[in-house]
């Protein structure tokens, strides 16, 4: 709190003196008279040193109160900057989240595309790879279309690289009918030969056999033509195809 010093209160007393009117100047020498008037006097200067006090004080408190208030406000201003930092960090992270979070959907998408699926060929059961079972029905499908040159080296290929395959033994088979249907006999032949010695227990054996009888039929060989159909119908005597080797001549 800011004070008057006794010069400070000297000097406001003698400028005090100076106001006091003519009257009081010449009863000065009065000693009631001037005990009062000094009496006055310290009371006036008291209270005017009350009052600039107070206005001090009150000053300072207000330069307090503004400085406090510049003080909030830059406060503000920087929690307001952190909180829009937070924000944009925040939005960041939300951003790469959803990124990740994609690309692991994508991922997963990607990689039950490439499991195997549970497919059925013939009446069983079996997994095929994705890039197997698209390679197997892009060779069957030139097959079909009657482009039986093509279809023997996209059956051949096929069978070469997915030898363990579900489908191995019907490629082996249509490779074996492609070869047939260019009149190559003896090519045919030996693609389902390597069907009966490969694959003996797939449900296009017998048909590889009963081929195979008709190949050797197209060459005049009746000899093995008969030797297969028999063989057709002991090896596999409940197949239709044992059935049509009977019709052809076969052993019964």
């Amino acid at each position: 709190m800011m004070t008057f010093s006794k010069a400070g209160l000297a000097a406001a007393l003698m400028a005090a003196f100076a106001c006091l009117p003519l009257h009081a100047n010449a009863a000065l020498f009065d000693d009631d008279e001037a005990r009062k008037a000094i009496l006055e006097l310290r009371s006036k200067v008291d209270a005017l040193a009350r009052d600039l006090n107070e206005r001090v004080e009150a000053k300072a408190d207000k330069t307090s109160t503004l400085s406090l208030i510049n003080q909030h406000d830059q406060t503000m201003q920087e929690i307001a900057r952190l909180r829009g930092q937070i924000e944009v960090v925040a939005n960041d992270l939300a951003t790469t989240q959803k990124r990740q979070k994609d690309f692991y959907t994508d991922l997963d998408a990607r990689l039950r595309k490439l499991e195997p699926r549970q497919v059925t060929i013939d009446g069983q059961e079996a997994a095929v790879g994705v890039s197997e079972q698209t390679a197997y029905d892009t060779a069957f499908g030139v097959f079909k279309s009657g482009d039986y040159k093509a279809a023997a080296t996209a059956l051949d290929a096929f069978v070469k690289r997915y030898p363990e395959s579900a489908y191995a033994a019907n490629a082996q088979y249509w490779l074996g009918n492609a070869y047939y249907a260019q009149r190559d006999c003896k090519s045919a032949i030996s693609a389902q030969q390597v069907v009966l010695k490969n694959y003996p227990d797939s449900p296009k054996a017998p048909d590889a056999m009963l081929n195979i009888a008709s190949c050797y039929t197209e060459l005049k060989d009746k000899a093995n033509a008969t030797k297969t159909l028999n063989a057709l119908i002991a090896r596999y005597p409940d197949s239709s195809a044992a059935q049509t080797a009977k019709e052809r001549g076969g052993k019964k």
